[in-house]
């Protein structure tokens, strides 16, 4: 007896309706139907049919319920693998998400729009093939290779480290693999942190690989995205490159996954469902049997672990592929003995000699500080009240415009002339931010052409990439920006890089911010003589003797992952112990510090029954407490388990949710 029955998850987005719903099949769509096909369906009272998808078919129905039928299938819809529902379930028990939101992340195309035609700098097949013969490889890059190759024939598939230094040669090997497996008639997904910001590399596809090239990135229009996962479902794409959404292309035979710059923030969505692209890329993987590739020259210390422990296999370059090419001279700085020494400015004295060396030989030069914006925030000097966003709980930070604005919700408002709390006059900014930076870069040397590189100037649609590509073509001598500058470009004529604020980082208010101080500072190092010039790094900074100062000024990661797990180790932190997060967030406050009560207690009773109890945390408020008018609090549950922490908030959530007041919101992230 064939399927007559179908289970559908409705396109819609409440509790009530998070789970599948079973619907009979009429005669004429009996065999028509499969795990992933896009359906309308009957639903309540609704006069219009509702869109569904189809999770599972069976030959018997339900006992004791009415059934109503399947109106029909969905016309123009991207059809999807019942692998991709799998995964979709998959996250939707890993992340505590609803069924509906992952479902939603991973078939993110609902509907077909008219598409603008693609612009591309791609050459044919046939050049491809040409460029791909006449680059002549490594030693390290070829025994690499042959690793990879070696798996791919014995159908080992597996996750890989790509462990390189800076102008290694990482996207030549990630090149030659795509390559591979379109040999093989497989496809690959190519995942970059921030595609606008890569735009190297992404030409570098299109000249290799030519219109079967997909690209997928936030700035494209729904028709634009919509058209580009068509082409990998139609199989006229065989390489998806993007960021976190492209891991969902839609491809019927996936070979490969690369994820570039791996250890990057980026790959962490901040919304719902709260999933690492990471983590999710390796049970896609796994789900098709194909290679994962994790590529970095500062892996995550998570990565890095599994590696050394042989859950990843850890391959190496060790070496930059330009023959001739050396890593950054590093120089640091202690600016605690340039401000006894009477200098104010935010330029070290080496550091304005370096740059005043660069200009005179017609090199350029870039210039790193992570933080946007004219001044950190606004500040009366009667009262001492900065002035704060009234949504979030920060400060505002003040533009060079005058404008004050919340880089959490987007508020923006004009300058004051007076304090609100005091009505003194006397404001002023503090802290310094890359508007101030290029201002002042400007008085000390007033002869370079200057340009700025943050999040406030790539809001057009080009993302940024006039900004790198007038940098590139040498029509400015000093690029200044954030952590966008440092992310992965290669600009041949820049030999001195200088951090202004290395500590920026050290002080953030995160387990993680040693290491991501260090792999901030060591990808900005490697922007500096990635040619056969000699480049020189300078890292300005008030705690020179921080591990992570040092060992990225030696460019030594192995000494900063040891003493990073050290901490790790004694602290109790991931990747020693896993970490879930449970965020509660509400509009009442009141209400919010009840439930977190609650679900505090829910917790204990689901420990107490637990083999093994795991270390909680809180609730505590938030590192910013209020975010657009939501107040959050948190609660962390440590253990070495990762399947018990599972077990406990499955059972307390289920026990919260019996009581949950309304205007809750509950998000989870494992870490």
């Amino acid at each position: 007896m064939s399927e007559r029955y179908a289970d559908v998850i409705l396109n819609i987005s409440h509790e009530s309706v998070d789970r599948p719903f079973t619907y009979m099949i009429p005669e004429d769509l009996c065999g028509k139907l499969t795990p992933g096909t896009a359906v309308q369906v009957p639903f309540g009272n609704a006069k219009e049919a509702k869109l569904g998808y189809v999770l599972a078919l069976r030959k018997e129905a339900p006992t004791g319920f009415q059934l109503r039928e399947i109106l029909g299938i969905a016309e123009k819809k991207v059809g999807v693998e019942e692998r991709l529902l799998t995964l979709a379930v998959w996250m939707h028990e890993h992340y505590g998400c609803m069924l509906n939101q992952a479902l939603k992340t991973v078939l993110p195309v609902k509907e077909a729009v008219k598409a603008r035609p693609r612009k591309t700098g791609a050459t044919g097949r046939g050049e491809a093939k040409d460029a791909l013969l006449s680059r002549e490889l490594t030693a390290e890059q070829q025994a690499v290779l042959s690793e990879l190759r070696r798996a791919e024939t014995e159908k080992a598939g597996g996750s890989y480290l790509l462990f390189g230094v800076t102008g290694s040669g990482k996207t030549e090997v990630y090149m030659r693999c795509i390559e591979e497996q379109r040999r093989l008639g497989k496809q690959a997904i190519l995942l970059l942190p921030e595609i606008n910001l890569t735009f190297q590399t992404v030409r570098y596809l299109e000249e290799r690989f030519g219109e079967e090239v997909a690209i997928i990135h936030s700035k494209l229009s729904k028709g634009e995205r919509y058209r580009q996962f068509h082409r990998a479902a139609r199989g006229e794409a065989t390489v998806m490159v993007g960021p976190r959404s492209a891991l969902f292309a839609p491809f019927p035979n996936l070979g490969l996954i690369i994820i570039d710059e791996e250890h990057d923030g980026a790959y962490r969505n901040d919304a719902v469902p709260r999933y690492d692209a990471r983590e999710v890329a390796a049970k896609r993987a796994e789900l098709a049997g194909a290679q994962l590739i994790l590529g970095s020259a500062t892996p995550s210390v998570e990565s890095w672990q599994r590696a050394t422990q042989g859950e990843y296999r850890l391959l190496r370059l060790t070496k930059r592929a330009v023959s001739g090419a050396v890593p950054a001279e590093a120089t640091v700085v202690d600016l605690r003995d340039e401000l006894r020494e009477g200098n104010r400015s935010v330029f070290s004295r080496a550091l304005s000699e370096k740059i005043m060396v660069r200009l005179s030989r017609g090199e350029q030069v870039m210039l790193f500080m992570n933080r946007r914006g004219y001044a950190r925030f606004l500040s009366c000097r009667s009262c001492g009240e900065a002035l704060r966003c009234p949504h979030c709980d920060v400060t505002l930070t003040l533009h060079e415009d005058g404008s004050l604005r919340c880089h959490y919700c987007g508020y923006r408002t004009v300058k004051p002339e007076r304090c609100p709390s005091c009505g003194s006059p006397y404001l002023a900014g503090f802290g310094m931010g890359t508007q101030q930076l290029v201002e002042q870069t400007g008085r000390m040397f007033p002869a370079a052409r200057i340009l700025r590189l943050d999040a406030d100037a790539v809001r057009g649609k080009d993302g940024g990439q006039s900004i790198l590509e007038k940098f590139r073509a040498g029509k400015a001598d000093i690029l200044i920006g954030t952590q966008m500058i440092v992310k992965g470009h290669d600009f041949p004529n820049v030999t001195l890089v200088g951090v202004m604020a290395a500590d920026t980082e050290l002080y953030a208010n995160r387990y993680t911010s040693a290491e991501r101080c260090f792999q901030l500072l060591t990808q900005a190092a490697g922007r500096a003589g990635r040619a056969n010039k000699r480049g020189e790094f300078v890292i300005q900074t008030y705690r020179p003797e921080h591990y992570a100062i040092q060992s990225a000024a030696a460019q030594d990661y192995e000494r900063f992952a040891a003493a990073e797990l050290a901490y790790r180790r004694a602290a109790g932190y991931p990747p020693v112990l896993h970490m879930l997060t449970i965020q509660l967030a509400a509009k009442d406050e009141t209400a919010l510090t009840r439930a977190a009560a609650l679900f505090a207690d829910c917790l204990k009773i689901a420990t107490a029954l637990a083999a093994e109890a795991p270390q909680c945390i809180g609730p505590v408020n938030a590192g910013v407490y209020r975010v657009q008018d939501y107040f959050r609090k948190m609660i962390y549950m440590k253990h070495a388990c990762y399947d018990i922490l599972i077990q406990i908030k499955t059972a307390a959530e289920e026990a919260f949710r019996a009581q949950i007041p309304g205007g809750i919101s509950l998000l989870y992230e494992f870490v």
